[in-house]
């Protein structure tokens, strides 16, 4: 039998998860810390959508930590294709080497050592330990953060910004006191506003929490903070990182300089955005003025 939920939201929330989670790969009771590691960061600003063939295909190729340092990182940076902020996979890369090297080749399960991970903040540390060790730790996404906005705070959206360490202390005031469901928890959250209680088009009919939520009793009062601004990205220097990086990615060997300055008419712009793969380790440049992927 599950424990008592400590929260008004939690039963109706739960019995919904059961019937309608989705069965992802990194899900389940048979979750391991490393599935949800890559996960967690390949998820980060990026949809299930595009991360499940890139999580299929990393995970059979290093199933574990220790397969993927023992690799050079450039090619975790092949391997994350289009999937957006490159960086993640060096990332990776970095915590599969301190996997192996301070925690016996196991991606830890304490939310302290987590986050001496690279890459790995608030949210990914307590999502791995909630996911892959069942503890009961607050996790804040963008979808839970707006689906206790409106459930609990009556407001259409989240706060800006980083969660604060009041939001942090009322959402964990939400969780149930068990480490197992708070987990469960976290995730059905998670997936409601994944599915339902979206940004643009939430089907508050088919909510769960629809009866509780402020949001909803309230009338549905319209945002009144600051304008939220859906992001761009073509011409941006993220979409022209992304072009140079796609070259490096197709060749196993150097490439030549030329081959870069063909994929985007603005030199200063190619430029600037060369220097910035340099400059954050994902390209390489060598002596004969070729560039390459980390090795």
């Amino acid at each position: 039998m599950r424990p008592m939920p400590d929260s008004f939201l939690c039963e109706p929330l739960l019995d919904w998860f059961d019937r309608h989670a989705r069965d992802l790969p990194w899900r389940g009771a048979g979750a391991l810390g490393w599935p949800v590691l890559v996960s967690e960061v390949m998820l980060q600003q990026t949809p299930v959508a595009r991360v499940l063939p890139v999580f299929t295909a990393w995970l059979e190729r290093w199933p574990a930590p220790a397969d993927l340092a023992s690799d050079a990182p450039g090619e975790a940076v092949r391997m994350w294709g289009r999937l957006g902020y490159p960086l993640r996979a060096l990332r990776l890369h970095g915590a599969a080497t301190i996997c192996v090297e301070r925690y016996g080749g196991r991606v830890p399960d304490s939310y302290a050592d987590l986050l001496t991970l690279p890459g790995v903040g608030d949210y990914t540390a307590a999502a791995v330990a909630s996911f892959a060790y069942g503890q009961r730790h607050p996790v804040l996404d963008t979808n839970v953060r707006r689906v206790l906005a409106r459930a609990v705070g009556g407001s259409e959206y989240e706060p800006a910004g980083a969660p604060t360490s009041a939001e942090r202390a009322a959402a964990e005031r939400l969780l149930p006191a068990d480490a197992s469901t708070a987990a469960t928890w976290s995730a059905a959250v998670m997936e409601l506003g994944a599915l339902v209680c979206t940004a643009r088009a939430p089907r508050c009919a088919d909510c769960p929490l629809a009866e509780a939520c402020r949001w909803r009793l309230a009338g549905h009062p319209p945002w009144d903070g600051a304008p939220r601004r859906g992001q761009s990205y073509a011409g941006t220097d993220r979409a022209v990182r992304g072009l140079l990086l796609a070259p490096l990615r197709i060749e196993d060997g150097p490439v030549a300089r030329t081959v870069l300055e063909a994929v985007w008419p603005d030199v200063a712009q190619r430029e600037r955005c060369l220097d910035s793969l340099v400059s954050d380790g994902l390209v390489e440049p060598g002596p004969d003025g070729t560039f390459s992927l980390p090795r």
